[in-house]
């Protein structure tokens, strides 16, 4: 079987990875999926399956039992350094199944026979879960000066995009990966200036990325507001009720 591609509202809240072979299981969950405004990429076979989990990042991952491996790929999705906080569906047959599946890692099961209520009831539920995954790794593109100071030098640069985990700047002084720093930026619409410490994690040209070494409480509760509210505007209306009230919902 190839794989195959969901058709789902664009742009999407988050991505997810279906690894199934069973065609009324796939066409049932995109159908979920759909209304909640996920993009699926299906994946039939465990080696492509596992190749994908290597080079991108998904917010939730999808794993049906009946593939056989699915232990085996739950695993694997726990110790992925881009997926390991991915939510995990798992799609199962049997209580052996079900128990083996939260044993290993699953946040969910979608017990067999499946039925639109009962996905659309599990989808709901994880919902808020897959919004926070996708604003965790939300990088929001913005163009702000920044300041990246070091003991013997400060560079001043302009941002490229920021997440909660770090930021990208173009400047024209190279900095080598592993060298420790302090950032400078002021938000867009915030008045108070930030003074974070990071780390160069890449240097490519003029480009370097750094991830944050030391977030205050306050400082990371202000980003992560900034970053919601960030990710609402690029949604559709569509999605932006459902965004709200997770959002808003006690956690």
């Amino acid at each position: 079987m190839s794989s195959t591609k969901a058709t789902a509202p664009s742009p999407n809240i988050a991505g997810v990875l279906v690894v199934s072979n069973d065609a009324v299981t796939i066409a049932q969950l995109n159908e979920s999926m759909g209304k909640l405004a996920m993009s699926a990429e299906i994946r039939p076979e465990v080696p492509t399956a596992l190749g994908l989990l290597n080079s991108q990042k998904f917010e939730a991952v999808m794993v049906d039992f009946k593939l056989g491996q699915a232990q085996a790929i739950i695993e694997k999705i726990r110790l992925s350094p881009s997926n390991r906080t991915a939510v995990i569906f798992a799609i199962t047959d049997s209580d052996a199944e079900t128990a083996t599946a939260y044993k290993t890692g699953s946040n969910f099961v979608l017990r067999r026979p499946l039925s639109p209520s009962s996905i659309d009831r599990n989808m709901r539920v994880a919902y808020g879960l897959i919004v926070r995954e996708r604003r965790r790794y939300f990088r929001c593109p913005v163009e702000i000066p920044a300041v990246i100071s070091r003991p013997d030098a400060e560079i001043r640069g302009q941002t490229v995009n920021i997440s909660e985990g770090g930021i990208a700047i173009t400047t024209s002084v190279p900095l080598g990966p592993g060298i420790k720093v302090q950032v400078e930026f002021t938000l867009p619409g915030h008045k108070s200036r930030f003074a974070v410490g990071a780390a160069v994690c890449w240097c490519k040209d003029t480009y370097l990325g750094l991830q944050f070494t030391s977030l205050s409480p306050q400082v990371s509760t202000e980003l992560q507001e900034w970053l919601a509210h960030r990710l609402e505007e690029s949604l559709p209306s569509s999605v932006t009720d459902k965004f709200r009230n997770v959002e808003g919902a006690p956690r």
